[in-house]
Parts: C-alpha cells; structure tokens; sequence
C-alpha cells in the first residue's frame, strides 16, 4: 500500500506543478500584464537612487556592466560599485571607469566579506532611500528602473521589486536550453507565485529595495549562501510586500558548461533548503497562506526529488510473484505518465514563450532547444536537491563568502572588456 502512495505521488507532483504554474502565470498575464504598456508611464517626480554593485573577481565583465547603466532614462542615479577584495585586476578596472563617470563612485573592502556583506555596506554608504541591487556580469535595460522603482513609491507596503532577467550567452547548448528556462520556467513561476501572494525568491541578478525596509530586518543575511532568497523571506515574514516587475528587462551571464550549471544549481538548491528551514515555523503561525502555500509547493518539489531514487531502487530490486522486477511492471503506467508531465512541461514553455514574447520577439526561435529543458531541470533539480540537503543537515554552518564565479570559460571569452 505504501508503495503505491509514493508511485501516485512520483506520477502526479510533475503533473501538478505543471499545471498549477500554467494556470496562475495566466491569471497575471491576463489581469496585470496583458494591457500594460511596454514603456513605463511617469506619473510624478522620481526619487534619486542608488545603483549598488557587488564586485569580486569581474575583471572581465564588469566594463560591460557599468557601461550598460550609461544609458539609462532615470534622471537622478548613481553608482556604488563594492569591490570585496579581489584577487584579480577588478579594483583597477573600477577606478578608471570611475574617472570617467562622475556620479560612479568605488567602495574598496580590505578582506573578502560575501556578496551579502558587500551589499550591506553599499545599502549603508549610499545616501539614498531607494537601492537598485545589481550583478556585475549583467546589463540592465535602459527603462529598468523606471519599472523597478515604481511600486515601491505608489504602495506603501511594498519593499523589494525584482526584475526579469534573460540570458545572454547563448553560444552554447547549455546556454540555449536556459533561455528557455529564464523565459518560460522561472517567469512563469514568478507569476504564479505573484498570484498567490509573494514570492520564493527576489532575483538578485536585478533587485530595487526601500532602504528603510531593509534596515529595519537588520539588512541581509551575511551567513547565507542565497542572500537573495533570505532577504526575501525576512521581508515577507515582517509584513512586507514584494513584488516581480517582468518589464524591468536585464541581461546576465549564465554557466555555460556542465560543470559551472552544477555549481550554481548546488547553490542554490543549498541556499533555498536552508532559508526554508529557518523560516519552517510559519506552519505553526496563523495566517500566513501566501508563504504556507509557496512552502508546499516548495516541500513537492524535494519530496519528488527523493522519491526519485527511491521507487527506483526499490522496483528494481524486489519482484513479483512471477519473478519479474518490479520495476518493469511499473514501466507502462509511468511513461503514460512521464508523457503527461512531458507534455504539461511542453505547453508551460508554449505559455511562457507567449507571455514573455512582449519583451523579446523572438525568442521562440531557442523553443527547440527549450523542449529539452523539462529533462534537464527534473533530473537536475533531483540530483542536486539529493546532494545538496544533506550537505546542508549535516555540514557546518556557511559564513556567506563568495569565490570566483564560475560561468563557464566560453562566457568570459565573449565578454572580455577592452577597457572603460
């Protein structure tokens, strides 16, 4: 009987989630998105910002980054690069693109604190009220923070806004399949969520704060691995709102090798467990259903993940009265299965293609490379929700220090800088 639980259950979350995401990305599409204009509408005066950029190790993107901001059409920004000690020639690179640049300034810290550490004492330097939180191998669009800064001026409550990232090294099979992912699984779960009532995660590739809400929860978490992910939850459980703006278009480098992809899925599936169980006391809270729901959904997605292996494990090794292994009966009704969730997956990515061809007309044309994309994320997810776990159960505390980011070789070779 058991057994036949946990096969109901490997058989029916993909199908679930699918469908589920499918159904709320569409209701933000249709409620809030679909009318909305493509250039943002000033309706007042726009406060002054501060546009805070973590650096460590970015020599060689971090002139592209800088020089993307160039253009913006904000009228009152400026720029706080934070460099956390790094060990190449980034510190360099920042004080010539500083000379030409009078609003950019360059925060130098002696000793490598983390990606956390370095945006607290960008948020604390700066003189503004409002942050723009940027990575340092990513271009933001020249509206972004027109779109970004806008809800957290009209609504009271809301204290962080995220933008919708897309990937720009696409030279790779790798780098293709998530062009998929970015347009068609992650801002399809964005909306979902936004639906429901908050968020998992605010991007931190692109992320504008209300200072105030920031200092009031003590800033971010120096001791997690996904700062983002914790800065988000401490938000939400102080009764702050957080909102996903899809019009505030960034583009970011992602890993491009298989290696790299491990290493930041590892992160963050890491980082993701560990926020949730610091934050698993909301069940006992009352209210709080947003949070409890995206909890749930959260809680499938690692429950299939270890059911995985083990109705495998199990069918192959016990077998029926006939001698044959189980797992050979259980073949048949799982790949009408498998081809369901294929299938549900299919029509998420033909969803999210649509919803997100208003900000980048052809996207589709990577729809080939996407349809692979459902493969690769359930296994993925799986093999590093099994390692990464128990990594954070069992391992020692994290204190939040960064390396070298890895995005692959072929990524730093098409995005060398010639200079400021």
């Amino acid at each position: 009987m058991a057994i036949q639980v946990l096969l109901f259950a490997l058989r029916t979350i993909p199908i679930l989630l699918c469908f589920i995401w499918i159904f709320g990305a569409f209701l933000f599409y249709w409620s809030r998105e679909r009318n909305s204009p493509l250039h943002p509408q000033i309706r007042g005066p726009q406060p002054p910002i501060s546009i805070i950029i973590p650096c460590h190790n970015e020599e060689y993107t971090i002139s592209r980054t800088i020089r993307s901001l160039d253009a913006l059409n904000y009228p009152d920004y400026d720029i706080l690069a934070v460099n956390d000690s790094s060990s190449d020639g980034t510190l360099a690179v920042l004080e010539a693109l500083a000379l030409t640049r009078p609003r950019m300034s360059v925060l130098d810290l002696p000793r490598n604190m983390g990606k956390a550490a370095a945006l607290n004492a960008g948020i604390l330097a700066s003189r503004r009220d409002y942050v723009v939180c940027m990575d340092a191998d990513s271009e933001m669009n020249p509206d972004a923070p027109s779109w970004l800064i806008a809800p957290l001026t009209e609504t009271m409550g809301v204290a962080g806004v995220t933008g919708n990232p897309r990937v720009k090294n696409r030279g790779t099979l790798i780098g293709r399949v998530q062009v998929g992912e970015f347009s068609a699984i992650i801002g399809v779960i964005k909306r979902y969520h936004q639906v429901v009532g908050g968020l998992f995660a605010l991007s931190g590739v692109l992320v504008a704060f209300k200072k105030q809400a920031l200092v009031e929860i003590g800033l971010l978490d120096t001791d997690c691995v996904t700062e983002d992910i914790a800065v988000t939850w401490k938000l939400q459980r102080a009764g702050w709102d957080v909102r996903y703006e899809p019009h505030a278009l960034c583009d970011v480098l992602m890993p491009d090798t298989v290696m790299g992809l491990w290493r930041q899925r590892m992160r963050w599936a890491c980082g993701g467990f560990d926020v949730v169980c610091r934050h698993i006391d909301i069940l006992a809270e009352k209210g709080r259903w947003p949070l409890k729901v995206i909890l749930l959904e959260y809680a499938l997605s690692v429950a299939w993940a270890f059911l995985l292996p083990i109705v495998a494990i199990y069918g192959a090794a016990v077998r029926n009265v006939a001698g044959t292994p189980l797992l050979i009966v259980w073949i048949s009704p799982v790949t009408w299965s498998i081809f369901l969730a294929g299938g549900l997956s299919l029509a998420q990515f033909a969803a999210g293609f649509y919803i997100h061809g208003r900000y980048e007309k052809n996207a589709g044309r990577f729809a080939y490379w996407a349809m692979w994309y459902p493969f690769l994320y359930w296994i993925l997810n799986s093999a590093v929700l099994l390692v990464g776990i128990p990594k954070v159960i069992f391992a020692k505390p994290k204190d939040g220090l960064w390396t070298s980011p890895d995005r692959g070789g072929l990524s730093y070779e098409a995005t060398r800088s010639s200079g400021p």
